[in-house]
């Protein structure tokens, strides 16, 4: 799995080619898994398959929010998610794997159609991340490449019964 300094260093059609690949990624490592299963945490700390797809559908929503943001407005302060709390108040567990796959397939698709069509300086827009620092469209792009692999993982991991 790529580091994100390493993601960086790759060519923007490259992350973008990453990212079209997470939802049918998703869907290779749930197919054939029983409900207890993908709901199933591998520990008290870590979450289930089902848990780290709906906070995949959540952070889609929020990058493609944070890209209308920063293209609308100059010097954007962003706040960190909380994804722990969405977890327990959007009750993750609750939900429908499945529909959230398919929630965050079209999220992305929506993601996707945008930067595509970005003009050459929307991505070197960006803001200020309370962790971060100063965060571009670009570095954002790297970010949700890296952030597709981790939680990729996390979700085999999960199923496997490992945290």
């Amino acid at each position: 799995m790529p580091t994100m300094e390493e993601y960086a260093k790759q060519p923007t059609a490259l992350r973008l080619k990453r990212l079209e690949s997470t939802a049918d990624e998703l869907a290779a490592v749930i197919r054939g898994q029983s409900e207890a299963v993908l709901a199933r945490r591998p520990d008290a700390k870590n979450w289930a398959a089902k848990e780290v797809i709906c906070h995949l559908r959540d952070t889609e929503e929020l990058f493609m929010t944070r890209f209308e943001q920063i293209a609308a407005m100059d010097d954007l302060k962003l706040m960190s998610p909380t994804p722990d709390r969405w977890a327990e108040e959007r009750q993750y567990l609750k939900n429908d794997v499945h529909a959230a796959l398919a929630a965050f397939r079209k999220r992305r698709e929506e993601s996707l159609a945008y930067l595509k069509k970005l003009p050459p300086d929307g991505w070197t827009r960006g803001g200020t991340h309370p962790q971060r620092g100063r965060i571009t469209v670009e570095d954002f792009v790297t970010l949700m490449a890296w952030h597709d692999d981790n939680h990729r993982d996390q979700c085999q991991r999960a199923l496997e019964g490992r945290a």
